[in-house]
This record gives C-alpha cells, structure tokens and sequence, in this order.
C-alpha cells in the first residue's frame, strides 16, 4: 500500500468553513491526510484547525490583535500572507506536507499565491478561485507549476455547481502528491532557455554533445512561465551550469509586455553563483499576446505573427542598448562565472537578410552596445555567425569544455 499524502488546505475557516470541510472531506475519502491552515481575521472556525490564525499572525511578526486594529483588510491580509506564505515553506521543509490547496476570492487568492510560491518546484499547489486565469493576476505572482481552477457558483455558500470544481481540486492536488516523481536528476543538469524550434533551434545542436560530455538537459519555453521555472530551480541549485540563450522576457518586462518573467529573470543563476553562458536569442523582439492590438507606437516596426497566441514586433537600436545595459547590470551581480555569446549574424530565424524581423542597424547597435558593456569579471566572445548557426553551437561547448577542464564547473553541482 502507498504512503499517505498529506495535503495542507487553507482558508479563511471563519466565512469558508463548510466548503474547506467539504475538501478536506474529500481528500480523507480518497485516503489522503489533511492539515488544515486557518487565515482568518475577524471570525473563528466551528471547529480548532491544525494550525490557528494566532499562529498564522504570528509567523508573519504580528498578530491577530494588530491586524484587527489595523482597520484595514488590505494589511491584516498581508499579515496573514506573510505568514501563511513562511509557514507553508517551513511545513514543507519539515515533511509534514506533501501538497497544498486553498480556497478564496480576491483576497483568498492573493495570500494563496505567495503560499504557492513558497513551495519548491514539484510540489503539488492548487488554488480554488473565483478569479483563475484573470488579468487581475500579473505573470510574476504565479508559481512556475501553479494550478488552478474557477470556484464557479462558490461566492458564498456550498452548492452543487461548486462541489464540482472543489470536489474536482481535492483529486487533482492529491492524485498530483501520489504521482509526482520530483526534479532529482543522477546526472548534473544543465539548464537552457529557447523558444519553438522554428525560432531558435540551436538546442538540436547541443543536446547531443551535452549528452556525451555526461549532463541531463532540460530546456525552458521562454515565454514568462517557463522563464520562472528557470529561475526557481537555478534558486534551488537544481543546475550545474545554464545556457541562458533566449532573453525575450526581458525586453518584454522593459516595455511592459505581459508576456514575462518578473523582476527577477536573469538573476537566479547568478545569486547562486552557478556558471552561465548567456546570448541575447529573441531580445530584438518584443511579445504581444495575439488577441492585442499593436500598440501604435510599435506599429511601423518590423512584425512576425508567429500564431493566434503570439506576436511580435521589433525593437529599435535605441531600445536594444538600452535592453543590453539591463542584461549586463543584471549579469554583473552575478557571483559565478559568466561568459556572453554576442552572434553578429542575427539572434533568431527571422533576423536575416529577408526575414520579417531583419533589421540591420539595430542589430548592428546591439553588439557595438555588448562590446562597451560587457567587463571583467564577465566574459564577451562577439560570434560572426547566427544563433542558430553550428557555429554558435561550437562556442558554447568550447566555453564549457574549458570550464570543465580548468575546474571551474563542477559536474557533481546541482541536481
């Protein structure tokens, strides 16, 4: 017989008490463990739960008192959200819980947001909400493997319309805690952005070699989601190096593009100090989601529909030397060694004589910017080739395979 998983499920028990009990009940029904996690304020639960509002508050340095005091629900919920969030992390740690789920409006999904990026990647996080999926929630507050699922007919009071979705969100999290297999790799992994192979394709060119030379891979669709799993597992030191080739959630993040990665792209690795070869793949173009209209400033730029999900148009010289400055300062925090790749002959397959996105000049300023960013300690190598050339391919290796062989990368780092 399996071991029993151990979902956490939280709420505000003093106005949601009957639907969590109802989840809690079905998640004990399918033979899982249930703690429960109490984020109320003003009211209390019909029946004590594993862990209080006064240990919530106080986890989050305040307490209860204080947020009622406040006056203000807005900052009680943050209280509350500190502490939740912190106390989700330390349960986890722990091994007291395998999977967490919450319940919530507005509120209730704000605070479960910060619980579910508490937890590392791989473990099972679901949020019940009547907000899933909307606008209200900016990419940066979404865990790389959150799941979620619309609280329909769940405002207020338990219902058969309901009961679907929360009877449904009680097999998922625990189905997901007994068939998880966490990212634990045998072999040191190396982690590398791209984007679809029509776009960038030198990962058909490197998997192969990376291979032979006794690294896993695992590549990252950079297009904001699979940016902040790159991220969280470099924080987690899941990697023994990265190829950070595909920088397009920057330069959506520097004009506002919902199609990013947060703040904290292109800083993982390098708190870490894990070795990084990095290009700039796809920071000539700025992403739009297809249902946009192209906003007029970037109207007579140069343009590629690539589908009905997204588009994209181009960023001037201007706008490149001033993504670039970004990428180095960001670089240049970095507490490992860092080596930049710099193609001369486009940075991904339609910026070439003929394609939608070509734009010389621009391009042309984009390496002359890299050429008087890049210092010491960072290492530049100006490639004249494109991204997707073997040729860049070839660089990328001879940059490892020295690291490798002077020590620098240690292949039993990570995983």
């Amino acid at each position: 017989m399996s071991v029993s998983k151990t979902i956490l499920v939280i709420g505000t028990y003093d106005t949601k008490d009957e639907e969590l009990a109802y989840v809690a009940g079905r998640i004990r029904a399918q033979g899982g463990d249930v703690l429960s996690m109490d984020v109320s304020v003003l009211g209390d639960p019909s029946a004590p739960c594993d862990i209080s509002k006064h240990d919530v508050a106080e986890a989050g340095g305040s307490s209860i008192e204080a947020a009622i005091a406040s006056e203000d629900e807005n900052t009680a919920m943050q209280i509350m959200a500190r502490g939740a969030a912190l106390l989700c992390s330390q349960l986890h740690s722990a091994g007291r819980i395998d999977g967490m789920i919450a319940l919530g409006g507005t509120m209730g999904t704000d605070l479960a947001l910060d619980c579910a990026q508490a937890l590392p990647l791989g473990v099972p996080k679901y949020i019940v909400s009547t907000v899933s999926f909307s606008p209200l929630i900016p990419p940066d507050r979404l865990s790389p493997d959150i799941q979620m699922i619309l609280w329909a007919g769940g405002l207020y009071g338990l219902n058969a319309v309901c009961k679907s979705s929360l009877s449904q969100a009680a097999g998922a999290v625990l189905g997901a805690a007994r068939a998880v297999e966490p990212p634990v790799s045998t072999r040191p992994v190396i982690g590398m952005t791209s984007l679809g192979s029509s776009c960038l394709s030198y990962m058909k060119l490197l998997r192969a070699p990376l291979d032979e030379r006794g690294f896993d891979v695992a590549v990252f669709h950079a297009t904001g989601m699979g940016g902040m799993a790159f991220e969280a597992l470099a924080r987690q030191g899941y990697f023994a190096a990265v190829m950070d080739f595909a920088l397009p959630e920057l330069a959506n993040l520097m004009v506002g593009s919902v199609v990013n990665s947060g703040p904290d792209r292109l800083r993982g690795a390098g708190d870490m100090g894990i070795p990084q070869i990095v290009a700039p793949g796809c920071a000539d173009l700025i992403d739009f989601a297809g249902w946009q209209e192209i906003p007029d400033a970037y109207s007579d730029r140069p343009f590629h529909a690539h589908n009905r999900l997204i588009k994209s148009s181009g960023l001037n010289g201007d706008e490149r030397r001033m993504l670039v400055r970004d990428i180095v300062a960001r670089l240049d925090a970095a507490k490992g060694p860092v080596h930049v790749l710099m193609p001369r002959g486009g940075v991904e397959a339609w910026d070439i004589e003929g394609g939608a996105t070509y734009d010389p000049e621009a391009l042309a300023a984009m390496v002359d910017e890299m050429e008087r960013a890049v210092t010491d300690p960072v290492k530049l190598s100006v490639l004249d080739c494109h991204i997707n050339d073997a040729a860049f391919a070839e660089a990328a290796l001879s940059v490892l395979d020295g690291w490798i062989k002077d020590g620098t990368l240690d292949r039993s780092a990570g995983a």
